[in-house]
């Protein structure tokens, strides 16, 4: 069974030493993704004081460059939203963050919504607040690797 990595050039680079997806037969695991912006790491909505200390975040700003993001990752290995079959999202301030990231994701994942689990988390590696993991089925025959 062939196991193809997939890395996004359009999306931000992975923090660590891993590809953006893997597919192993018709299924798509994608790492870990933030919403950190490609080229720059910038995160949208971040807050920091004269320190470089991070002291707010703008969790609909990540949402949606998370989203973008994904898309990126996804378009890469010839797929789209509408092929995941699972997310797991991570966020770092449930109670703050849950109603206004749920209410973001919604507009984009209405259509098509793929199961979903949402746990809180002390930190992720950066200085993000939303982190996904997902999983998506493709079709056989579906998607080659469409950018290196």
């Amino acid at each position: 069974m062939s196991k193809d990595a997939i890395q996004a050039g359009k999306a931000p680079e992975p923090v660590g030493s891993y590809p953006h997806a893997r597919r192993v037969g018709n299924l798509l695991f994608l790492s870990g993704l933030g919403p950190r912006v490609p080229g720059s790491n910038e995160v949208p909505g971040n807050v920091y004081d004269e320190q470089g200390q991070l002291i707010d975040h703008d969790i609909e700003a990540q949402t949606r460059q998370l989203v973008a993001n994904l898309d990126a990752v996804l378009a890469a290995a010839g797929a789209s939203r509408r092929d995941l079959v699972d997310i797991t999202v991570f966020l770092t301030d449930m109670q703050r963050d849950f109603a206004t990231f749920n209410a973001v994701y919604a507009e984009y994942f209405a259509a098509a919504a793929p199961c979903r689990t949402t746990v809180e988390i002390n930190a992720l590696p950066t200085p993000i607040a939303v982190e996904f993991k997902c999983i998506a089925a493709l079709a056989e025959g579906q998607a080659g690797l469409t950018e290196p």
